[in-house]
């Protein structure tokens, strides 16, 4: 996967199409918060994402309370968001709408 830092027509566009995410004020980062039912909800969810991002060898910066979990995106690497950030995003977007989110 490119960890080349996205031009910024290209976050435009990845941003276009994820619901939910933006950008973060200092631009290097997107992020999203998502709510659940309860906290079972909530942890279920990060370790769902927890282990993909193993796979995807791409982790989060995240925090958790009670049922609310927000996420922050960015490749360290590339200093801003790469494709592997849109990737992530996506794999947290699928694993919440497994809970009506």
């Amino acid at each position: 996967m490119d960890d080349t830092r996205l031009k910024p027509e290209e976050l435009n566009d990845a941003l276009t199409a994820r619901e939910g995410w933006a950008l973060a004020e200092d631009e290097t980062a997107i992020t999203r918060d998502f709510k659940f039912a309860d906290f079972r909800e909530a942890f279920a969810f990060m370790s769902e994402c927890a282990l993909a991002a193993e796979r995807l060898d791409h982790h989060p910066s995240w925090n958790n309370v009670y049922n609310r979990v927000g996420v922050s995106l960015t490749t360290h690497s590339s200093g801003g968001v790469s494709a592997r950030d849109i990737e992530m995003s996506k794999i947290m977007d699928a694993a919440a709408r497994r809970y009506g989110i």
